[in-house]
């Protein structure tokens, strides 16, 4: 018993150490690059967790028989189209009518574009007999010339022609196409051919394995299709002749659950599995790879498979779907030997690839020099440590290492000279032709004679003892070495001689300045573009070559191919510029920031291989594949939507069936309401592997002015368009400036309703109308003004006629005015005329004063004491006076007949009404109207002024005036009486 319990253990043992060897190796990489896989979770499509079948349509767009619908995918956006009943679709296919026919339990139908271009169901459960319209899911759909077949556990339908045919089995296990044949497993009866509308007997049940249970057929060859199968393994069927397709390598088991199988474009082929991922095997059925979660699966329960337009798989997990770039020439290398180092430098040698890491050497045989992507995974570490540069120079492998300069033998390195480390290594020769090596290294250039078996150290060259990580030399044999900091050295080895070349000999600056050597001749690639030595100038200018390439692009690496292709790095982004045509630039945005910065390496060996340093490892280029891949963009629009109100979806990416063109057609155009002048586009292009590369670019005619600049946004949004025709176009583009071709939208927006033919025709009747009452109210205005106009021209005559009578009238009455104004102006004259009379008078007056004064004066002489006796003439001479006097009495009597003339008789008046008023008193009054004042009315009076106020109290009393009356008032009121 104990020695039956010990052997158990040990078979136990045994088989675990074997289960862990096979698994271990199952686990392990195959090759040395790994190619790029995307999971895609269910948190990111949004929808069922397994996924049960793929197709892809004319378009690009990416279908997935999903738990909850049908699940379709553009390259951007992920979006989900569920059956009426809410079931799990397991199975869907395109017809030859477009349409994409799926199924669930108890629904059958399929999807085509709606009216407003987004996917509707139609169902076909109605065309099947009612007794049959209950069944399980639909396992498979198969599209068999212009017929439709659904299979469920236990009926096959058949669409044909508008009706539905019924075939039931007790079990039918698998429905599918070999070669162009239509096969059918039936539990009972075994395989049977669908021949004019029956099932015919193909391959009897007896000829087939025990429990043999199909899961799909695919194309092998022309003749031959290979048949997987739940437990009983791969078979080739050719001619109703089945046999088994033995699998082997990899530890792979015969008998497992393979769900699907597809080809490849490399004639080998894809194995599904249910439990280990997917198996890549060849003809013979040698396993190559098996793709599992090492290779970056998210599980590896797969249940489907698909290799789209571009020959890339697809993966329908139990839980999520996996995107793998079979075709993509790209591929990262970075196994676990790396341990996640940094990528240095690459070297083919003596078939095996060498990779310099920021932790070691490693090297890896190499036995077919096609794609090396596929060389087998069997590393080797050759040396420990940081292993700056690795290159075959002059016959040796050397390894520039930050303990020094090496050789590199086969899993082993030999030191050459390890007192300082080096950067980098290029041959010469010197002035007396021998064969040398110039390393440059932390503190200078060193030189080495290579002396075939060994190298000899001869050292430093000239006094340069800076650091020499980038260096060159040139047809001349000058080295040229230059610092990130301090500009461009130039060392000649015959004489020793270093110069120092910064911004002052051309340079655009003394920092980041890096020499290489392509197309012949050392060149600088600066921050202004690429520069090249003068011998002319002994200065740097730039190299015009190069100009019309780069520009004044700021390069930081450049590395020349075989064919003369040239490889650089702009800030962290690798490119080539490809000459087998014009110069044209290639851009690599896969690598954009996986690049190692500072520490760049392209490293081209063919057009297949092209290795480049990164951040974590390295990648491997298929550049002749890469080129290969690059094909015209395909771009749609996946939705119109009106931003007016609620988002209403106008159109839904589909024109007239799914697999149709890309463009609408112009008479297809939609007819919009005013409404709907505020829209919102949406579009992609379906692109899987590099979808943040596309750009787009998009033009609006009727609105836009031009294309707009290119963007990574995929939608536009209009407001408030004006009503009129229009086309939106939108074109992509992708990091190879390959452009697609323009999609067109037509639509049109309709004028409001105000601004409708309708409304028009009915502001016209409106206007119509208003200017024939305007016209009548016209009429009848003109009228009344023709009445008013004759009533107005009567009042108008009557009025002429009571104007000229009036005029008349005044023409007498101006007569009268005339002769009346001659009359006052005849007053006048006489008033001023004796006016000047009175004038004259009274200045007689004052003359008359003047000679009774003299006379007093004459008189008083006379009397003066000492005179005794009067003179003769003295007396005469007072005679002569008084004779005059007697002029001046005259005078006054001539005044006082003026002024009764001028003021009406009013002295006589006054005489006549006050008898007792002397002459005296009547010259005051006289004097009083003419309103002299008190010192004229003295001197004309003779008397004082205080005389004069005496006179004129005198006067008031004699003429009885009250103390309240002014006297000239007074007086002046009986002149105003007379005149009157």
């Amino acid at each position: 018993m104990f020695s039956i319990c010990c052997k158990m253990l040990y078979f136990r043992f045994l088989l675990i150490i074997i289960f862990m060897a096979t698994g271990s190796a199952a686990l392990s990489q195959t090759y040395i690059a790994q190619r790029k896989t995307v999971n895609y979770e269910k948190r990111q499509y949004n929808a069922g967790t397994q996924n049960w079948k793929i197709r892809q349509d004319g378009q690009g767009r990416m279908y997935f028989a999903n738990n909850e619908g049908v699940l379709v995918f553009d390259g951007a956006n992920w979006q989900l189209f569920p059956l009426p009943n809410r079931t799990i679709v397991r199975s869907m296919e395109f017809g030859s009518d477009k349409k994409l026919y799926v199924g669930g339990q108890d629904e059958i139908g399929y999807f085509s574009p709606g009216n407003n271009g987004s996917l509707v169901f139609t169902s076909l459960k109605g065309l099947i007999p009612k007794n049959d319209q209950v069944f399980s899911d639909l396992w498979d759909i198969i599209s068999y010339g212009d017929d439709i077949f659904f299979r469920s556990n236990d009926k096959l339908f058949k669409y044909s022609n508008g009706k539905i045919t019924v075939y039931h089995s007790r079990s039918w296990l698998f429905l599918g196409c070999y070669q162009d044949k239509l096969l059918a497993h039936d539990e009972q009866k075994g395989l049977l051919e669908y021949v004019k509308g029956s099932w015919q007997p193909y391959i009897d049940k007896k000829d087939l394995p025990n429990g043999f249970y199909i899961t799909s057929i695919s194309k092998y060859s022309t003749s031959f299709s290979l048949i997987t199968t739940a437990k009983d393994g791969v078979f080739l069927l050719s001619d109703k002749t089945l046999r088994s397709f033995k699998l082997s390598g990899s530890g792979i088991d015969n008998h497992q659950h393979f769900s699907a199988a597809v080809a490849l474009n490399d004639d080998t082929y894809l194995l599904s599995t249910f439990l280990n991922g997917v198996y890549q095997v060849d003809r013979t059925g040698r396993v190559i790879e098996n793709i599992a979660k090492k290779e970056g699966l998210q599980n590896i329960f797969v249940r489907s498979m698909y290799t789209d337009a571009n020959h890339n798989v697809w993966l329908g997990l139990d839980n999520g779907i996996d995107f793998i770039a079979y075709n993509n020439a790209v591929k990262h290398i970075s196994p676990d030997i790396f341990k996640d180092g940094g990528g240095y430098a690459t070297a083919l040698y003596h078939n095996k690839i060498y990779f310099a890491l920021s932790n070691g050497i490693y090297q890896v045989p190499v036995t077919d020099m096609g794609d090396l992507s596929y060389v087998k995974n069997n590393f080797k570490v050759a040396a420990e440590g940081q292993t700056w540069n690795i290159a075959a120079v002059g016959g040796h492998l050397l390894a520039g290492r930050d303990d020094g300069l090496f050789e590199v033998g086969d899993g082993k390195i030999s030191p050459i000279y390890n007192a300082t480390g080096f950067w980098i290594f290029q041959q010469l020769t010197d002035k007396l032709g021998l064969q040398m090596i110039a390393a440059g290294n932390y503190y200078g250039v060193r030189l080495f004679e290579n002396k075939g078996a060994s190298l000899t150290e001869r050292g430093n060259l000239g006094a340069y003892y800076e650091s020499a990580r980038f260096l060159q030399v040139d047809e001349n044999n000058i080295v040229w070495t230059s610092h990130p900091y301090r500009g461009v050295y130039r060392l000649n080895p015959e004489t020793k001689q270093v110069k120092n070349y910064t911004k002052e000999q051309g340079l655009p600056s003394p920092l980041n300045n890096f020499v290489f050597k392509v197309k012949g001749r050392v060149v600088v690639a600066t921050e202004k573009g690429i520069y090249e030595y003068d011998a002319g100038t002994d200065t740097f200018k730039p190299a015009e070559a190069f100009k019309t390439i780069f520009g004044t692009r700021s390069i930081r690496y450049l590395n020349e191919d075989a064919t003369g292709n040239i490889w650089f790095v702009e800030g962290k982004s690798l490119g080539v510029v490809d000459y087998s045509a014009s110069p044209t630039i290639i851009n690599f945005p896969e690598l954009n920031n996986r690049i190692l910065s500072g520490f760049e390496n392209v490293y081209p060996i063919d057009a297949e291989n092209i290795f480049v340093g990164s951040e974590n490892g390295f990648y491997h280029i298929n550049y002749a594949k890469y080129k290969q891949n690059i094909q015209p963009l395909k771009v749609y629009i996946r939705s119109v939507r009106s931003g007016s109100g609620a988002d209403s979806l106008l159109f839904g990416g589909y024109n007239n069936n799914i697999n149709s063109g890309y463009n609408q057609a112009a008479n297809d155009a939609l007819d919009l309401g005013y409404g709907f002048n505020s829209l919102h586009f949406e579009y992609s292009s379906p692109v899987f592997e590099e979808q943040s590369n596309v750009e787009y670019s998009y033009l609006l005619k009727g609105f836009d002015e031009g294309w707009s600049e290119w963007s990574k946004r995929s939608e536009k949004d209009y407001t408030n368009l004006p009503a009129r025709k229009y086309v939106f176009e939108v074109k992509a583009r992708n990091h190879h400036n390959n452009e697609s071709v323009v999609t067109v939208y037509n639509f049109t927006i309709n004028p409001p309703w105000y601004q409708t033919i309708l409304a028009y025709l009915l502001y016209s009747i409106i206007i119509a109308g208003v200017l024939y009452l305007l016209y009548q109210m016209q009429e009848r205005r003109h009228l009344l003004k023709q009445q008013k106009g004759l009533q107005l021209q009567q009042q108008k005559n009557n009025e002429e006629q009571r104007q000229l009578a009036y005029q008349h009238q005044l023409e007498l009455e101006r007569s009268e005015k005339e002769l009346a104004n001659l009359r006052s102006e005849k007053l006048l004259a006489e008033v001023e005329y004796k006016t000047s009379e009175l004038a004259s008078s009274a200045l007689n007056l004052v003359q008359q004063k003047e000679f009774l004064t003299k006379i007093k004066e004459e008189l008083l002489r006379l009397q003066k004491p000492g005179t005794d006796a009067v003179d003769v003439k003295e007396i005469k001479k007072i005679q002569r006076m008084l004779i005059e006097e007697d002029k001046l009495n005259e005078q006054w009597q001539q005044f006082s007949i003026h002024f009764d003339r001028v003021h009406a008789g009013f002295l006589s008046l006054l005489k006549d009404t006050y008898p007792t008023i002397n002459q005296q008193e009547l010259k005051l009054c006289a004097y009083l109207i003419m309103n002299l004042s008190s010192k004229e009315i003295a001197q004309l009076m003779a008397i004082s002024v205080r005389g004069v106020e005496v006179s004129r109290y005198r006067l008031r009393k004699k003429l009885q005036i009250p103390t309240e009356v002014n006297l000239f008032e007074f007086l002046f009121n009986i002149q105003r009486e007379l005149m009157k």
